[in-house]
């Protein structure tokens, strides 16, 4: 075990000991925040505030009635870590962890004692962010559930209300705040708690709350969450973060990135590892069942390990299951469409939706000069949009606004929405067939044959996806496939998954069912199937009939 090089509090000490001697199982990304936290702390000018770790322990236990955790002992003792100057040593607290483990709970206590006056910062104001109401409340209720219970001498030092919780005597506030909220309340907020990032597809709603932040002494942000299904958001960009920081390749921030997750996937089949993702895995006896009742259940009902892995362990998706592509490589489709240079030039077109009322994607593939190129557009039927149960979890007024996606006003997306679209391209391009599978081409036909437009139908399922597999691999892994600068397709292709059968063939399937579409990738297999009617022009083709009707 590797020693410390000095003492610097005993819920400090203890913690990074029983990490560093495996008594507690961790993942990597733990034992390098053991390193770099003791490089921070080992500077001179560090005070660590004892008597206040020791204060805020013994409210926190008090008034909410439970032991703290050694891992939440550890945290809450790093937030009283200062400089000589009176600042914050950690100013941002990234924590990612399994779900049910607590942190919310975690933040509620620390959010509470933030506003009082051991604390020791006036109008040292909390706003709680979250995608929904609901998940903003959590924090929120249990701060204000603690207080009506505690009410008979709480109400000399609080007032409350269901939107608000004010401590007299510090005049700080805890409100909780939605994304969409109208306010930004940021810059008065000593503390801003961003909860489950995993839902945030870029930094709009952090940005606007963080615009004017950091006046008030000891600011402090936490962003806390689990893992989720949502690739290039703002939980990416806080795990690309953590990962410069922990290697040191960024020494000067104050963000303490603590990553509890399983190392490698296989880790799973051995429940002693499952404390790497889940700390209060020892001290949670329900917890523990729920997992091994989850755990079992994956032997039966496969498909429910994908929110397992994702969520219990933070291993997503993309690590536990055969994606279409890496990351990286769905990144890398990000190159120039020579538009010009396509006009007149042979395509397959393809269309693909799960339902009129849902989202429907249209497409044109063509060969140009070693690389196929995918222009995609996508029809939403606005209904899509208001299912309370499953919110999409993609910018779609973003993609609006750059054109990439239209909204059907209607009750449903018509087969005259997707001829339309077709006879636009036609006037620039030379469209020699468009694929769609049986039961869409049984839709559009009237309406093609009606228009003039080529429509052909092909078979869906694990006979054209083995077909298709291997010139997916390979323009994928030789970035020969674009797709422009195209978010839509990047989601639509990150939502797919491949599993292959005991005969080496391979069927795409959808990674989650609900919220996640996919059908900008699987209108692209479709085109794809009928590659190889497509002639790659030799040089500049300057002028060629386009399909006319």
């Amino acid at each position: 075990m590797q020693k410390r090089r000095r003492d610097y509090h005993p819920y400090i000490d203890s913690y990074m000991d029983e990490i560093r001697s495996e008594n507690i199982l961790s993942s990597k990304e733990i034992k390098q925040a053991m390193e770099y936290i003791e490089e921070k702390l080992d500077n001179p000018d560090v005070i660590i505030r004892g008597d206040m770790i020791d204060n805020a322990v013994e409210l926190i236990e008090k008034y909410f009635e439970y032991k703290l955790l050694n891992w939440e002992l550890f945290v809450l003792a790093l937030v009283h870590c200062y400089y000589k100057d009176d600042t914050v040593v950690f100013d941002e607290f990234f924590l990612l962890m399994g779900t049910g483990n607590g942190k919310n709970g975690f933040i509620s206590a620390l959010s509470w004692y933030f506003t009082t006056h051991y604390h020791g910062v006036r109008e040292y104001n909390i706003d709680i962010v979250a995608n929904s109401e609901e998940q903003a409340k959590t924090s929120f209720d249990d701060v204000y559930n603690v207080l009506e219970r505690t009410w008979k001498k709480s109400k000399k030092f609080f007032y409350k209300t269901k939107e608000i919780i004010v401590n007299l005597r510090t005049n700080s506030y805890i409100k909780y705040n939605t994304s969409n909220a109208k306010t930004r309340l940021g810059k008065r907020a000593g503390c801003l708690i961003f909860d489950e990032i995993l839902e945030y597809e870029d930094w709009t709603v952090i940005n606007a709350f963080t615009a004017s932040f950091g006046k008030k002494k000891h600011s402090r942000k936490f962003f806390i969450t689990t893992n989720g299904y949502v690739r290039g958001g703002v939980l990416d960009d806080q795990l690309d973060l953590s990962k410069q920081v922990l290697s040191r390749e960024i020494k000067d921030l104050g963000f303490l990135p603590l990553i509890y997750k399983l190392d490698d996937k296989e880790e799973v089949h051995d429940p002693a590892n499952w404390v790497k993702a889940n700390p209060s895995l020892p001290y949670f006896p329900q917890l523990k069942k729920e997992l091994e009742k989850a755990y079992i259940r994956l032997k039966y009902q496969p498909g429910l390990a994908i929110d397992f892995m994702t969520k219990r362990m933070n291993m997503p998706a993309q690590d536990n299951f055969t994606v279409v592509a890496p990351w990286e490589k769905i990144l890398a489709t990000n190159q120039p469409i020579p538009y010009e240079k396509l006009e007149g030039l042979q395509c397959i077109g393809a269309v693909d939706y799960a339902r009129t009322t849902d989202f429907a994607s249209c497409g044109l593939l063509f060969k140009y000069q070693g690389k196929r190129y995918w222009i995609e557009h996508t029809f939403v039927c606005h209904l899509a949009l208001k299912v309370e149960s499953r919110p999409i979890k993609f910018p779609v007024q973003e993609m609006v606004d750059r054109g990439l996606i239209t909204i059907i006003n209607r009750p449903n997306i018509s087969a005259a929405d997707i001829a339309g679209w077709f006879l636009e391209q036609a006037k620039n391009y030379h469209i020699i067939d468009i694929a769609c599978d049986s039961y869409r081409a049984s839709l559009l036909e009237s309406e093609f044959t009606q228009k003039g437009l080529p429509l052909t139908e092909v078979r869906s399922g694990p006979i054209t996806h083995a077909k298709v597999a291997p010139l997916i691999e390979q323009i994928f892994a030789e970035e020969t496939l674009v797709f422009g600068d195209n978010p839509t397709m990047r989601w639509y292709t990150n939502n797919v998954c491949q599993e292959m059968d005991k005969k080496g063939n391979i069927t795409y399937l959808k990674i989650e069912p609900k919220t996640r579409k996919t059908d900008g990738f699987f209108a692209l297999l479709h085109a794809l199937s009928k590659d190889a009617e497509l002639e790659e022009p030799q040089e500049d083709v300057l002028s060629l009939d386009v399909y006319t009707y």
